[in-house]
């Protein structure tokens, strides 16, 4: 049986936000990087078989003036989205119901370690306690509000904290590891 993860790799600003109040992400370039570190996703997406995001999140993506960035098969969650646009219906995969649902179709596909996209996805996979891996990239500015990346949990979920990194003397990266 293959090994099953479902993986985050995200950034934040100092208080939490993955986005300022109007959805922006520009402040997610802030810090001057003319030698274009990744910050370890190159290595991060290497462990991946696909990606699972929300609609918002595609929508975002496929907003950005540049090629389609993904070189793995991507879901994206939606109950609201009917039909992929037409430019992207040979890049991603709709995808609905409950995430046990979600995740037995993308594992029938054979895509068993995810990389889980998107503010209310990471949400909703957290509540459902379905996150083995999170990444987090801090950012050093203060957003005040926004779009959190967590929300209400019915229980506490422990991590353990395994590796931390600095980026351009500036990005904080904590990776942790759920312990179960």
């Amino acid at each position: 049986m293959q090994d099953k993860k479902n993986s985050v790799f995200i950034a934040t600003s100092i208080d939490g936000f993955i986005a300022d109040k109007n959805g922006g992400i520009e402040w997610l370039n802030m810090i001057p990087n003319p030698e274009h570190i990744d910050a370890g996703y190159a290595a991060f997406t290497k462990r991946i078989d696909a990606l699972v995001m929300g609609r918002v999140t595609f929508e975002t993506v496929c907003g950005f003036d540049i090629d389609w960035p993904y070189n793995k098969p991507v879901y994206v969650l939606s109950n609201s989205l009917k039909e992929v646009p037409e430019n992207y219906q040979d890049k991603v995969e709709l995808v609905n119901g409950s995430l046990t649902d979600v995740l037995d179709h993308i594992h029938t596909n054979g895509h068993f370690r995810l990389y889980i996209d998107g503010g209310t996805t990471i949400q909703n996979f957290l509540k459902e306690d379905l996150i083995d891996e999170i990444v987090l990239t801090t950012i050093p500015i203060l957003l005040g509000e926004g779009y959190p990346l967590f929300a209400s949990l019915s229980k506490a979920l422990k991590f353990e904290l395994v590796e931390t990194k600095v980026f351009l003397n500036q990005l904080v990266q904590r990776h942790y590891i759920r312990i179960r």
